[in-house]
């Protein structure tokens, strides 16, 4: 299981979503452009100390994804007629969030082997985009039991 971030516009997601990979252990996935430098001090507080332990890749396009990519991609996206708790997840997809402000382009909609909605009350235009994924993600790992058994629990 991976985690893939199409263009990501906002540090503070990208850090949370950085920190939701590394508690998980699953890798993510940076398809640049990004909208902000990666070393930005708002990634980092949003990331914490968990940065280091993040298994990130960087891609320096979509292409360059592409030739790197073998999994099924699933792409999360407000535009899906199928809802993530319908889907029947595989332990090797990879789970693509898009940017913030555009989503993703009509080729990577093309692109991917599923296209998953988390359903929402009428009216509403979007999850945040590092929520959404934190949603899905948690349910491709029950359903795939890749959830960490670490045991290890702060109360």
């Amino acid at each position: 299981m991976r985690l893939a971030l199409y263009e990501p516009d906002i540090p503070q997601n990208t850090g949370a979503l950085l920190r939701l990979g590394a508690c998980l252990g699953v890798p993510l996935d940076i398809i640049e452009p990004c909208g902000f430098l990666l070393d930005d001090r708002r990634l980092r507080r949003a990331g914490m100390d968990y940065l280091a332990s993040a298994e990130v890749a960087r891609h320096s396009s979509w292409r360059a994804f592409q030739a790197r990519n073998d999994s099924r991609l699933i792409l999360l996206t407000t535009k899906a007629e199928m809802r993530y708790t319908d889907f029947a997840f595989d332990a090797s997809d990879t789970l693509l969030v898009g940017r913030e402000s555009a989503g993703v382009p009509e080729a990577v909609h093309r692109a991917a082997a599923a296209r998953l909605v988390v359903p929402m009350q009428p009216g509403m235009r979007s999850i945040n985009v590092a929520l959404a994924a934190a949603m899905v993600l948690g349910e491709a790992l029950r359903q795939t039991g890749r959830f960490p058994n670490s045991g290890n629990h702060e109360d």
